[in-house]
Order: structure tokens, then sequence, then C-alpha cells
């Protein structure tokens, strides 16, 4: 289980990952990458329970989905980070017959990809049938999923929301981005999601809140929402987290939603983030 001090030195190698990966074919995502890096760094580096080798199973382990797949490059480096795939590989991203697709896919067999995502709005129903099957199958473990603010535009979420709290789906622990940004601007100004805290109180669930950019709360939070588990509801996070964090000129604006920075821009982006593991 790493500590806040590896974990900041994990995400900053993880960071430079995603600026490079992105760079490298001059496509992909990286301002939400770059936001929800402390939080996927801490879940697979701390809180998830996981076993040695993959397998599509995931009997006996921590689960975890991701529902908004066009973050790909954060996703794809902490699993290779976390030993699931050769870190070397992550020089293939968005390449022909690569199996890092810009957004993941099953097909591809890449350890680590329990489903394809990307298709905004299904992660959140994925993510309940697995722990679902989990109650079947008497396995305590918990399922995480993650997913954007944006993407609460889509209806099928609220749908599998009233259906979790319906069905007491007590094993999942839901995690919004709420970085207030989507591709064509602002949530607020392209479709305001209000209060979202509010929303799923009202719908049955646990909420809890949490800087996403701080570990120490990440940390603490995750584990929080572990300990609510079993009680008959299930439990979402909203986390606060800044688009594009880490790389000053792409902080907190949808313009870095799904562009690649040039060779001057990847320089300035590097120099922001120390190598800490080795740059694959």
């Amino acid at each position: 289980m790493a500590s806040a001090v590896e974990l900041k030195e994990i995400a900053s190698q993880v960071r430079r990952d995603i600026v490079r990966m992105v760079h490298g074919v001059q496509s992909g995502h990286p301002g939400g990458s770059l936001g929800c890096t402390d939080f996927l760094t801490t879940l697979y580096f701390n809180t998830m329970e996981r076993k040695e080798g993959f397998s599509m199973d995931g009997i006996g382990e921590d689960l975890f989905f991701l529902s908004n797949g066009h973050i790909s490059p954060v996703f794809y480096s902490v699993l290779a980070r976390s030993g699931y795939f050769d870190i070397k590989e992550l020089g293939s991203f968005r390449k022909i017959n690569s199996r890092l697709q810009g957004h993941p896919t099953t097909h591809e067999h890449l350890p680590g990809i329990r489903v394809a995502s990307g298709s905004l709005g299904q992660g959140m129903s994925v993510a309940i049938g697995a722990a679902l099957a989990k109650k079947m199958n008497g396995d305590t473990n918990t399922v995480f999923s993650l997913h954007g603010d944006g993407e609460l535009d889509e209806g099928q979420n609220w749908e599998a929301i009233l259906f979790a709290a319906h069905h007491k789906v007590d094993n999942l622990i839901a995690t919004i981005d709420f970085n207030g940004q989507q591709i064509d601007g602002s949530t607020k100004k392209v479709m305001n999601l209000g209060d979202i805290k509010q929303k799923f109180e009202v719908f049955d669930w646990t909420v809890l809140e949490m800087d996403g950019n701080d570990f120490d709360d990440v940390i603490a939070t995750l584990a929080k929402a572990k300990s609510h588990t079993g009680q008959g509801k299930p439990i979402c996070i909203v986390m606060k987290t800044i688009m594009g964090k880490g790389v000053d000129f792409m902080e907190g604006t949808h313009e870095w939603h799904g562009i690649a920075p040039n060779d001057a821009q990847l320089a300035k982006a590097l120099a922001q983030l120390p190598e800490t593991l080795g740059d694959y």
C-alpha cells in the first residue's frame, strides 16, 4: 500500500506518460486524464484489493470500470505502472494494431480492461451488473467506477442510479469526476448539473465529497467509502478535480479536453513533471 508521498511520485510519472502518449500520435484526451491521475493512482496503488495476474471473472478481488473511456491515457499508464503489462507498450498508444486504442476495448485482450468503454452513459449500468454478480456469487469485494460530470447528461445514468438504489447495490462505489468541463465548454453552460450531491442523495445513495487532487483526502475518502459498503445503499463520491492538473497551461479549461500538445508544449509540460520512475 503506497503512502501519499509515494503516490505523488507515481502520479508525476503517470502524468508524463499521458502527455507523451498523446503527443506521440497527436491524438487523445489529456485534460481529463491529468485531472483524474491522482484518483486512479491511489485506487490502484493504495485502495483496491487486487490479485496477481489478470482474469476476466474478477472473483475475490475489487474491480474497476472506467465509464468515461476517452481518458484512456491515464488508465493505460496506471495499469502498466501497476504491473498489468509492460510499460514499453505505452509507446504504441492509438497506433495501428495496438492494444491501446483511443477508447479501451476488450477484443484486444489487454490485461486490466474488463469492458469496452467510451460510449458515454453505459459504465454505471456495467458496474451495477458486476456488483450484482458479486453479490450472487457470495463475493464480498467492491466494485469501483469512474464517470465524467458531463457524462451525466446521458439519461441512461439516471435509470441506472434509480436501479442501484432500488436493488440495494451496496457494494458499488461510483465516483463522479466533477471538473466542471466537457468537450464544448463548461458544464454550467452546456447543461447545468445543479447540485450533484443532492441529486444522488434524493435518489437514495450515500454520498461523499473529496478533492480529487489531494492525496490525503483521496486516500481517506476512498477508505471511508469502503466502510459504507454493505449498509444497504450504493455509494457515490463527488470528486472535485482540475482538468489538466499538473500542467499549468492546460489547467481548468475545456480546450485541452481532446487536443494534443505540440513539440514546444510537450517540452514545457514535461519540465513541470518530474521523471520519478523512468519514462517508457
